[in-house]
């Protein structure tokens, strides 16, 4: 995250990490959007857990994401880290992905609990 980038976060309640929040925040020098923001956007924030859907539930969301946001931009994906409540395996994240016309870059731990999943657009097809 970069300062300047309008950055839209998608999936938040109780158990998202403040921290990293208020880190990204920092870094972007303005607060996060919520899901109702209806503007352009440089990079979406999807907080996704086992409970909150299946793989089509999670395509759906990447795909509305990828309506508003601009060209070359990012999606993160956050999910619980392995053996935390709520672990989405990562090749769930992968095939929602796939199926949106994204694929994973990288998987980073970013915070105690959460897992960052970069997402980028495969180009030709998007």
């Amino acid at each position: 995250m970069t300062p300047g980038q309008v950055i839209q976060e998608f999936g938040y309640d109780s158990d998202c990490d403040e921290a990293l929040r208020a880190e990204i925040e920092a870094a972007a020098g303005s607060p996060l959007e919520d899901e109702s923001f209806g503007d352009v956007i440089d990079v979406a924030l999807i907080w996704w857990r086992d409970d909150d859907g299946d793989t089509q539930d999670l395509t759906d969301l990447l795909t509305d994401a990828l309506t508003t946001l601009e060209d070359g931009g990012l999606i993160w994906v956050l999910a619980p880290k392995a053996g935390r409540e709520g672990h989405v395996p990562p090749a769930e994240v992968d095939e929602a992905a796939t199926t949106a016309g994204l694929h994973t870059t990288s998987i980073l731990p970013v915070a105690p609990a959460w897992s960052a999943f970069r997402l980028t657009s495969r180009g030709r097809g998007r």
